[in-house]
């Protein structure tokens, strides 16, 4: 499969990553009672109206999952080889895409059509969640918190049965992931009842401090392979 981020996150990554899931399915439900991250629930409710003949409404769902698809296709020819040589950043390019379209559904007028706002969410969702799949070695997701719940709970019993560190280590990170959607998920449903649509734009502000420090780190790292190798000493 190709990858444009072969790089594992760092934790301060993959937990402003997570506020921005919680953050994105708060926004969606609270504005339009939907879940705009990941399609489990719109492919549920296309069954259920298709098997209602709810023509109309069944096609509709049919767009944000196509606008997830394409996100997860676009991600995937990033990450070509051809296409790599051609743009030499394609996880910048990703992420600036994203707070891009976040920054315009904050700047659309309350009575913006559903579909404009839920369709965005679902392509920018895709992205994120087909770029950013590793953490310092472990696999994480940062839109859904079953995966999650999972792989932490079963690195706790890891540590609690068998004293391993390194489960220990494994379940604080999926801690910290869980506690930063958790957190995104509050902050979300706050703003979005105080501010109203515009208050996607934090969730913006947080990809944009995430490209900051995918920038830093990638920096400290060509840093470090230019620095000449230390001599031995006497």
């Amino acid at each position: 499969m190709a990858t444009i981020h072969r790089r594992p996150d760092t934790l301060a990554v993959g937990v402003l990553l997570a506020v921005v899931g919680g953050f994105l399915d708060a926004y969606t439900f609270i504005r339009h009672t939907v879940f705009a991250n990941l399609q489990s629930g719109n492919v549920l409710l296309f069954c259920v109206e298709a098997t209602a003949r709810h023509w109309h409404r069944a096609v509709l769902l049919l767009i944000p999952i196509a606008a997830f698809c394409i996100g997860v296709l676009l991600v995937e020819v990033l990450g070509l080889s051809r296409v790599e040589r051609v743009l030499r950043r394609p996880l910048r390019l990703v992420l600036t895409l994203q707070i891009t379209l976040l920054t315009a559904i904050a700047a659309l007028p309350d009575d913006a059509p559903e579909q404009i706002t839920t369709v965005t969410v679902s392509f920018v969702a895709a992205l994120q969640f087909s770029t950013f799949t590793t953490l310092r070695g472990i696999p994480y997701t940062t839109l859904a918190e079953s995966g999650n719940l999972q792989k932490g709970l079963a690195a706790a019993h890891q540590w609690l049965t068998h004293k391993q560190p390194e489960a220990a280590h494994r379940a604080a990170q999926y801690t910290a992931i869980i506690t930063g959607f958790v957190g995104g998920a509050v902050l979300g449903a706050v703003l979005t009842r105080v501010l109203g649509p515009p208050a996607v734009a934090v969730a913006a502000a947080l990809l944009a401090t995430v490209l900051a420090l995918v920038i830093r780190e990638t920096r400290r790292l060509q840093r470090r392979q230019a620095a000449p190798p230390r001599q031995p000493g006497p």
